[in-house]
């Protein structure tokens, strides 16, 4: 990460504070513990609202100063509205398929198509870089499909991940319910660690900000789930541990939170730093917020001064969002 960067950056008023969130390549390493709501003690002040072209603007402005390539989306559940930035453009899943991962097996359950409470067995081979849970109970011999679920959001536990993709049909299967659930673009075509790129000259293991904004709204507010199956999946997201600087810390107090990141470090490609949230106000419907931020440069560690770019995304959604909520007052 260069000086230029980090100064630019600064002068958005977001580096005072910033840590590294602990997410490694495909995920997290921190301890299984949670904290529920925005910013994790930190949450950002109330913006000027701003319209739906303003907040356009600010994206663009925040690309521009931070490098790189920046695709956002933020999509109102009550009306449909939104705005965004390069919304249709493909970007990696990184670790955030997990989310849909842990949704694909609650509507299963749902459907009593499997028993969350059934023991997926595994040894020490399946265990691989940031596996927090599945390393801590491998000497159980196994763990139940609903456990997996809530490591692979809570913790980003890769091998909990994988173990929960094989089980339920592979790559191919959270495709197709993707498709079932309306969203034609998102793709899943590897596990982990090898999903976190896109090979050259496809469309594998990508989404658009657009198509995984319109996915997360479905699975937080719609029918997909059940009404408990919702209610879990949000518990997860807010118990996540691994997105507390990301867009959480841009949404200000009194919203209700939770997410799922990811992030690509690789030696030979570009970093890539990414968060799906939803964010609920009192008093209104919840939005649906997705980030993805490609640096355009290499690097080995976590750098806090890229993550604070999608906090900033949260705060344009916050002031956006105000705007509206006072127009329908």
């Amino acid at each position: 990460m260069t000086i230029d960067r980090r100064r630019a950056l600064g002068g958005l008023g977001l580096l005072a504070g910033s840590m590294v969130s602990g997410c490694g390549m495909a995920g997290s390493g921190m301890p299984e513990s949670g904290v529920a709501g925005s910013g994790a003690g930190m949450a950002a002040s109330r913006d000027r609202p701003i319209s739906g072209a303003d907040a356009t603007a600010r994206l663009a402005m925040l690309q521009q100063r931070a490098g790189g390539m920046l695709g956002a989306f933020v999509l109102d559940t009550t009306d449909g509205a939104h705005f965004g930035l390069n919304a249709d453009r493909r970007f990696p899943h990184c670790s955030t398929f997990k989310l849909s991962l842990a949704a694909m097996l609650l509507h299963r359950i749902d459907k009593g198509l499997i028993d969350g409470d059934a023991i997926l067995p595994y040894g020490p081979e399946a265990l691989m870089s940031v596996s927090p849970v599945t390393t801590r109970h491998v000497d159980d011999g196994g763990l139940p499909a609903i456990m997996l679920a809530r490591a692979a959001v809570v913790t980003s536990d890769n091998a909990a991940a994988n173990l929960l993709l094989r089980r339920l049909g592979g790559p191919a299967a959270l495709t197709a319910f993707w498709r079932g659930m309306g969203d034609a673009i998102s793709r899943l075509d590897a596990y982990e660690p090898e999903l976190n790129r896109i090979p050259a000259g496809t469309q594998e293991n990508s989404t658009t900000p657009a198509a995984m904004a319109a996915t997360l709204a479905r699975l937080a507010t719609g029918d997909v789930l059940s009404p408990a199956s919702r209610a879990t999946l949000r518990d997860w997201m807010a118990a996540a541990n691994t997105g507390t600087r990301r867009i959480r810390a841009g949404l200000p107090a009194g919203f209700h939170a939770g997410d799922k990141t990811g992030t690509s470090l690789y030696p030979d490609a570009s970093a890539h730093y990414i968060d799906i949230a939803i964010a609920e106000p009192e008093d209104h419907a919840p939005v649906a917020i997705t980030a993805y931020y490609d640096t355009g440069v290499v690097q080995s560690d976590i750098d806090p001064a890229d993550e604070t770019v999608l906090a900033e995304v949260g705060r344009i959604a916050a002031a956006w969002l105000s705007a509206r909520m006072e127009r329908s007052r």
